[in-house]
């Protein structure tokens, strides 16, 4: 499919390189690092046959963060590289050395992400600096040394890294503004936005010229105010027709919007119908919007229709302003009337609000057994899930540890409860044993040879 002429070939190749530089939905997937294993080792040096033990425990795993930065404007870093990985801890050594912590990540993100998962809402980002923790290291092992107790002075027992957090994450970007400008295609939006700030976004005399949002920054009378420009908007666009309904959200946040009007009207159809149509699509989209305080401009002045058009349209609305931004006539006496407008309704933007507090610690249950018939069940739970992955089947004291942890929690009944017999499997997380009814024994701390009642090996 070839080009069709130079101009149009131009033209399209800006747009492709508009839409793909501002990016606004992205899907990350979080690891957080694992921990530093826990070390086994004794004490040994001349003429100290019982040196005890000595070995130390592993580093805590690397958390992942996010942080809202004022200098990032879209989430296109994210969308090339989507996988987010910190450090792993460092493992214990011997004479008490323990491992190092892992590296933290901290990825910066646009000022006004925010943060799914599972489809729930977690974090909100709309303030610069502010930082949330995606996903949290694992916590390093135990060394040797820290299970000496006066029973057992000599614990042939270590533990492995417990794992990272590993999350997916939706992230969705709505720009934060003070001002939204809204209105049909070639409306002037963008010529506004160059009049009053020191953007210069893409003008041109065809519709659509506007392939994403840009932000200014507007001065006047020593009060400053963000303005934020989207595509133009036609009708449908609540139900996905033209590009504005991908922008939209952009606006849901700003105290105030400018509806600008061209006296031309847009593709055949009058001005005054196509306010109407406008705010009928603005109330589709967001009820919020709907209520959003507005003002009604006319631009354009300079047109030889648009001294008519204002006429019928005060007729309607008899707040409306007139200006051209073209030349500047009647820009300052609506920049007069945003400040004022800013005034009034001073304070915070909406922001979302978040369906998962964090602040509430939400007590799990302990653990779940679940019967897949076949004499095969699997354990869940976030306590048995880390105890199995820290758990060093090369060690039989780390066994018979595990195997009274797991009774202690009420986990031997709730099994028998679900109908387990001997020489079934039970899977918990990566981990999986096999179940025997035989009692449970201690190891005989001197010999080191007791009997253990599961089997235990790798899934």
């Amino acid at each position: 499919m070839g080009l069709q002429g130079q101009k149009d070939g131009v033209r399209v190749s800006r747009r492709r390189e508009s839409t793909l530089n501002f990016i606004d939905k992205v899907r990350v997937f979080v690891a957080a690092g694992d921990g530093g294993d826990g070390c086994l080792s004794f004490k040994h040096e001349k003429y100290m046959e019982w040196g005890g033990p000595n070995g130390g425990d592993g580093g805590r795993g690397g958390d992942v963060w996010f942080t809202a930065a004022s200098r990032l404007t879209t989430l296109m870093d994210l969308h090339f590289r989507p996988h987010v990985d910190a450090g792993r801890g460092g493992h214990g050594k011997g004479s008490h050395k323990h491992g190092h912590r892992g590296d933290d990540v901290v990825i910066p993100v646009p000022v006004g992400t925010l943060i799914y998962r599972e489809g729930a809402l977690v974090a909100d980002l709309h303030e610069d600096g502010q930082r949330w923790r995606a996903g949290e290291g694992g916590r390093g092992g135990r060394g040797n040394w820290s299970f000496k107790t006066r029973l057992n002075n000599a614990p042939r027992l270590a533990e492995k890294g417990g794992p990272g957090e590993k999350v997916t994450l939706d992230m969705e970007l709505k720009l934060l503004a003070d001002v939204g400008l809204v209105g049909f295609p070639n409306a002037g939006k963008s010529s506004f936005l160059a009049r009053v700030s020191s953007a210069r976004p893409k003008i041109a005399d065809y519709p659509f010229t506007t392939l994403s949002p840009n932000l200014g920054v507007a001065y006047h009378k020593h009060v400053g105010f963000v303005v934020a420009d989207i595509p133009g908007l036609i009708e449908g666009a609540s139900e996905g027709k033209g590009l504005g309904v991908k922008f939209l959200k952009h606006v849901e946040r700003t105290r105030l919007l400018i509806h600008l009007v061209d006296p031309a009207g847009y593709m055949g159809e009058d001005p005054l119908d196509g306010v109407k149509t406008i705010e009928g699509e603005l109330k589709r989209f967001s009820s919020k919007l709907a209520t959003k305080p507005k003002l009604l401009v006319l631009n354009k002045m300079d047109l030889p229709e648009g001294a008519q058009t204002l006429k019928t349209l005060k007729k309607k609305y008899r707040g409306i302003l007139s200006i051209s931004a073209a030349t500047g006539d009647g820009v300052n006496a609506l920049l007069d009337k945003v400040i004022a407008e800013l005034a009034k309704h001073d304070g915070p933007l909406h922001f979302a609000e978040k369906t998962v507090d964090d602040s509430v610690h939400k007590v799990e249950q302990g653990f779940v057994v679940e019967n897949l018939g076949g004499g095969h069940y699997v354990l869940r739970g976030k306590f048995v899930e880390r105890a199995s992955a820290m758990l060093d089947v090369s060690l039989p004291e780390a066994i018979n540890r595990y195997q009274h942890t797991l009774k202690r929690i009420g986990v031997d009944r709730a099994l028998k409860k679900a109908g387990i017999q001997t020489g079934d499997r039970v899977r918990c997380g990566e981990f999986e044993f096999e179940w025997s009814n035989a009692p449970l024994k201690r190891l005989n701390q001197k010999r080191g040879d007791g009997r253990t009642r599961i089997g235990i090996g790798k899934k």
